[in-house]
Order: structure tokens, then sequence, then C-alpha cells
């Protein structure tokens, strides 16, 4: 039974979630539905990250087993065909060995943020930004990110809802730059807790506009307190941005 490997994108507004849901549409459900109309049977594709309801990807990963082998520019194209009009492409197809998982094969996962910071709402990128129209200073958000760098618990930052076992995750990377009417935060690590990315940003958006310190958000997160993390960022301006492999098995 040939495994693949497809890398997928998607606007998530319209979603639920990347998880099929009871009621709710899903991108989960989008993609199973189309590959299954060319397949002719139903099919179960795994995702590298389970990206929340609104939250965008442009480098998501997933695999799939299917019954025949397919060439893989035929299994990018049809998924495509029958996807139309959803807000979801293909973006590639490989064929993978048996022991490829896109969720427990993956080393780092990468993910952008966006805040539009001005005073006028967005028009053309409304649900892909934090509209934010107070002025922010990127320079401190830098600063505060910086000192949340390394292996941590993050329970600050972590949805109560959230199913991992446990709090402790290391940060790779937290960037804050401005670029133009932007401020773009991108982050990297193995894995994420539940919303821990978007509580993170609201933080540093305190930071940005001088309502903590750099310290002072190092001390939320040491604290462990989840009452102390500033507003949990939109979903909106979350996008899943790629998601790495050790190279025998991506």
């Amino acid at each position: 039974m040939p495994r693949y490997k497809l890398v997928v994108e998607y606007d998530g507004t319209a979603f639920a979630g990347w998880q099929r849901q009871a009621a709710d549409r899903s991108v989960q459900q989008a993609l199973e539905e189309a590959i299954a109309r060319f397949v002719g049977g139903p099919v179960r594709v795994h995702c590298a990250g389970r990206t929340d309801a609104g939250v965008h990807a442009t480098h998501q990963v997933v695999h799939l087993d299917l019954d025949k082998p397919w060439r893989t520019d035929t299994v990018r194209d049809a998924a495509n065909a029958h996807l139309r009009p959803e807000p979801v492409a293909v973006i590639s197809a490989a064929e993978v060995g048996p022991d490829f998982d896109a969720r427990h094969s993956a080393i780092k996962r990468h993910y952008r943020y966006r805040i539009l910071n001005r005073r006028s709402p967005p028009a053309l990128t409304r649900g892909f930004v934090w509209h934010v129209p107070w002025a922010l200073e990127a320079g401190p958000m830098h600063e505060a990110a910086q000192l949340m760098l390394g292996r941590h618990d993050f329970s600050a930052f972590r949805a109560a809802e959230c199913q991992a076992n446990s709090p402790v995750r290391t940060l790779d990377r937290l960037d804050v730059t401005r670029n133009g009417e932007e401020i773009v935060v991108v982050t990297a690590a193995r894995s994420f807790l539940h919303h821990q990315v978007r509580g993170m940003v609201g933080t540093l958006m305190l930071a940005g506009g001088g309502r903590l310190t750099p310290q002072g958000v190092r001390d939320v997160l040491d604290s462990r307190d989840r009452t102390r993390c500033g507003p949990l960022a939109p979903s909106g301006g979350l996008t899943l941005i790629g998601v790495d492999y050790p190279a025998e098995v991506g």
C-alpha cells in the first residue's frame, strides 16, 4: 500500500480547524472527500499540525495511504480538481516510505503571526492579520521574545483544554520584526501547546505597547499562570509556514 506525502495550503477562515468535526466543515474533511472522489473509496489523511479554526497554512504536511500506486502529479492535480471551489490546494505530492508519519516524524514546525499596526482597519487582509490600532514598538517585543527561547514550562500560554501530557516545550525561534505597517512574529519549535503561539503573541503585544517590560513578559512565563497571559491573539493572524523532517524520512 503506497504512502504519499502532500504539502497543502489553505485559507482557514471558513473552516472549523483542521480536524474533522461532528457538524462544522474542516480542512481534513474537504481534503479527504476530494481525494476519495478520484481514488474511488474512503481515505484518511494525517497532518503535521492540527490548526485551530481560522488558522491558515502555506505549508501543512499530510500523509495518506492509497490502495494502489498513482503518479504523484496525478495525486496532486486530481486532488486540486476535486477541491474546487474550496480554499484548499495541494502544492506537491511525493511517494514516501511506510515509516514516514506527517506528525510523528516532524522535527520542527514553523509559524508566522501578522499584526497590522495602523489606525485604519484592513480591507484586503481581513482574516489574515490582527488589527492593533495603537502604536507598537517591535524592538521591545523582540527583546522580550528572546527571553522566552529555550526549554521552559509554557503553562502561562497554554489553553485550558490543551491535551498535551506536559507543558514543557523547547522554543527554538521567536523573532519579531516590523515590515512597514505590519509587525511579524516568526516562531519555530518541535511542537507547541494548544494556543501557545497566540498566547505568546498577545503577551508580546503588551510589551510593544509599553504595558509590560521585556522582563515582565519573562515573569509571565516563569509564573506558569494562565491568568497573567496577555490577550489571546486572534486565530486569523496565524499561519503554519513550514514543517521540517530528517533527511532520511522527509
